[in-house]
């Protein structure tokens, strides 16, 4: 069947059994998952097995951080820490400029923090604040939903960001990166879009029916600021700072051989003559038989004689130069055995997940699971070695080759400043440490604050793990929908419609955002439009050379489309009306209205950076 059939028979499939059918969001994905899986070529007992295989390694991927993510929410609330960071944002800014605050506050906690747990917090500052001002009621409740919705919908780790950073193989930090460079001027543009709306819907505040408010918390009974904000804070700079590093690290790397990395030129000759009169195999040995033979004679010669003149170490750096910009040289039978360093193995690893599920699963067991982890095998590891290593960029083969000349030459190449600083922040920037870390410090925070025992931290904790949980549910069944779609070779197909460069990279994130409307509008959910398009869009294999710019634009630009066509059939709708005592038709006036126009200011400020910064190249 053709595989473009196949995916408008998988999204019809999943907006039927949600709208029509009322079916969870987890049981229409992963039935249209089956449904596509068993439609696919392959052989009909992995049919099943597949969709599995699909769903966990999403898990695996992304469990841990919406888990924690979903903890640390719980926590800030529970333990006033949010509370104390709106205050905040409300004194240094003032009362005249409190819808500003109230749009930094809704950013600033939407980024652990889901949406509506967020509105529930801030609804009744802006209350507050109309029966001190007696004016500007839409202009502050919208205000909160400016900082909020764009928040929660482009910066993980809520679980649409976080979901769409895997599918598209993006760093998370630079998805949170540049997830606040365009959340940030759209929210801003937000609140001025919030005081035309207030300005023609300027409704009075209305009393609860039959409910009294309750009183805030004085202040003395909040954690600090710092507390507060630091496991908001704290996350975002250590996975931030991991992307940076290792960012400046493969930036280093891109001169890829210069005097001040190898250590001793002299001694990478020595070693290279010596392997010429040995009877020696292994990498050394590669590099000598690779040399030409004028070069191979001028070694032994120099050898004989005990020193190597500039114009041979000068001879040989060109000539490893070469090789290291050739063909990725650890297929070659002399690297059998060898076990690659951990830039390495992570950039295979990388490149795995682009293969088909059943063979990306297969490398991972075969190839990590050697006596030493990355060793190169023979026979069928070496095999699906070889698909890996296809499905690098040029850039990457070199970088590749560069990480298994630092194996083969370990005592003569130095690893670069920046290469140390990465390899630190690799670890303490990984996100599942950075928000277990910040879970930590926001379990204290609840502690300290509240004074509770450790089994009521437990309770509390539990209770947050069981919101998460049907959220993990969801991203993993999207995640295996989209394996399925890639399994039934829509990539292909899509190759055959899509050129390259600018004018193709713009018509594509039109259509990335066009879709996320319409399955939103359909549907009503924000998460499961982006989880449902990114799974799409991954399935059809878009990279960055037919986007002209970084996959994290597409990512920005299905993000800005769920937050567009927001009406009766979204919860978000009706926590918006009740909360803020607004009927349905005045909810569709501004909540509408002021959703669809937060998701065309980020599309035009996702296609304006990918011009101005398209991070490729």
């Amino acid at each position: 069947m053709d595989p473009l059939l196949l995916l408008v028979i998988g999204v019809v499939a999943v907006i039927a059994m949600i709208v029509f059918l009322r079916v969870n969001a987890f049981v229409a994905l992963i039935g249209a998952a089956l449904l596509i899986s068993i439609m696919a070529p392959g052989p009909i007992a992995s049919k099943a097995a597949r969709v599995a295989g699909a769903f966990g390694g999403v898990c695996g991927g992304i469990g841990i951080v919406i888990a924690l993510a979903a903890v640390i929410g719980k926590c800030l609330m529970d333990s006033g820490a949010a509370d104390r960071i709106v205050r905040a944002f409300l004194k240094v800014l003032g009362e005249k400029r409190a819808s500003w605050a109230l749009m930094s506050s809704g950013f600033v906690l939407s980024i652990p923090v889901f949406f509506d747990t967020v509105f529930y917090l801030l609804v009744p500052l802006a209350r507050s604040l109309w029966r001190r001002t007696r004016k500007h009621y839409i202009l502050y409740v919208s205000a909160i939903v400016a900082g909020a919705g764009i928040a929660h919908t482009l910066i993980p780790p809520t679980p649409g960001p976080l979901y769409m950073a895997a599918q598209f193989k993006i760093d998370i930090g630079m998805m949170i990166l540049i997830g606040i460079l365009v959340g940030l001027p759209t929210a801003a543009v937000g609140v001025l879009i919030c005081k035309v709306i207030n300005h023609f819907k300027d409704i009075p505040m209305r009393p609860y029916s039959g409910q009294s408010e309750p009183d805030p918390l004085a202040d003395e009974q909040l954690p600090p600021l710092w507390l507060s904000l630091l496991p908001v804070v704290l996350p975002v700079i250590l996975i931030a700072a991991n992307t940076v590093t290792g960012m400046i690290a493969t930036a280093a790397h891109k001169q890829l051989l210069n005097q001040g990395q190898i250590l001793d030129w002299s001694s990478m000759c020595g070693q290279l003559a010596k392997v010429g009169t040995d009877a020696a195999t292994g990498p050394v040995k590669y590099f000598h038989d690779n040399l030409p033979a004028p070069v191979q004679q001028s070694l032994a010669e120099a050898a004989e004689l005990g020193a190597f003149d500039a114009e041979l170490q000068d001879a040989v750096e060109k000539e490893v130069a070469r090789l290291v910009g050739a063909e990725p040289f650890l297929l070659d039978r002399a690297f059998l055995g060898v076990a690659l360093s951990d830039p390495a193995t992570r950039l295979l690893d990388d490149a795995a997940r682009e293969l088909p599920t059943e063979d990306a699963s297969r490398f991972r067991k075969y190839f990590r699971s050697q006596a030493l982890s990355g060793m190169i095998t023979a026979g069928r590891g070496r095999d699906l070695l070889a698909q890996v290593t296809s499905r690098l960029s040029e850039e990457q083969q070199r970088l590749l080759n560069w990480h298994t000349l630092e194996t083969a030459f370990s005592g003569q190449v130095r690893r670069t400043p920046q290469e140390h600083i990465a390899s630190v922040t690799a670890v303490t920037g990984n996100p599942n440490l950075a928000l277990f870390l910040s879970a930590l410090i926001a379990m204290f925070t609840l502690v300290r604050s509240r004074g509770l025992s450790l089994t009521e931290l437990g309770k509390t904790t539990e209770s947050a793990l069981m919101s998460g949980g049907v959220i993990i549910l969801i991203t993993a069944a999207g995640g295996a929908f989209g394996a399925m779609l890639r399994a039934a070779g829509i990539q292909t197909s899509v190759e055959q419609y899509i050129g390259s460069g600018q004018q193709a990279g713009i018509l594509i994130l039109l259509l990335a955002f066009g879709v996320a409307v319409l399955i939103k509008f359909a549907q009503g959910s924000g998460t499961v439009s982006m989880i449902t398009t990114a799974s799409m869009f991954a399935a059809m294999g878009i990279t960055a050379e037919m986007l002209g710019c970084n996959l994290v634009y597409l990512a920005m630009a299905i993000g800005c489309g769920s937050l567009v066509g927001d009406w009766m059939n979204n919860s978000g709708f009706w926590i918006f009306s009740r909360m803020s005592v607004l009927t349905e038709t005045e909810t569709l006036k501004t909540w509408t209205v002021l959703t669809a126009a937060l998701g065309m200011t980020g599309l035009a400020f996702t296609i304006l950076f990918a011009k101005l910064i398209p991070l490729v190249g």
